[in-house]
């Protein structure tokens, strides 16, 4: 991940309502969440809330798909990962002793695909 990209997904996550939706969605796993019960548990309008899947969207960290007349949402755990990667790239000036428990938090966090 190259910093513009970085600074585009921390830009999307700087929003309260925002960040509510990816954390929904990462504790949803890969099964993800329909836009309306998204709606309701972060206690947005649809319509706001369509705003800011489509800013988490572009950003590389929710990905959509459709079943039936439902869109559900689910986090994109690439791009995730590739945030905590480029966030942890240049960690602890060569001690990776420092970095080490950021790790074991990223790799026991994502589901497999």
């Amino acid at each position: 991940m190259l910093l513009p990209e970085a600074v585009e997904a921390l830009s999307a996550l700087a929003h309260g309502h925002r960040l509510a939706v990816f954390r929904l969605l990462v504790r949803a796993g890969a099964d993800g969440v329909p836009a309306g019960e998204i709606a309701r548990e972060v206690g947005v309008l649809p319509n706001t809330l369509s705003t800011h899947l489509t800013i988490l969207g572009h950003a590389g960290l929710v990905r959509s798909r459709r079943e039936g007349r439902s869109v559900i949402y689910s986090a994109d755990y690439d791009g995730m990962g590739e945030l905590l990667g480029f966030l942890v790239a240049d960690c602890c000036d060569g001690r990776p002793e420092i970095c080490a428990p950021l790790a074991a938090v990223a790799l026991g966090c994502c589901p497999s695909k």
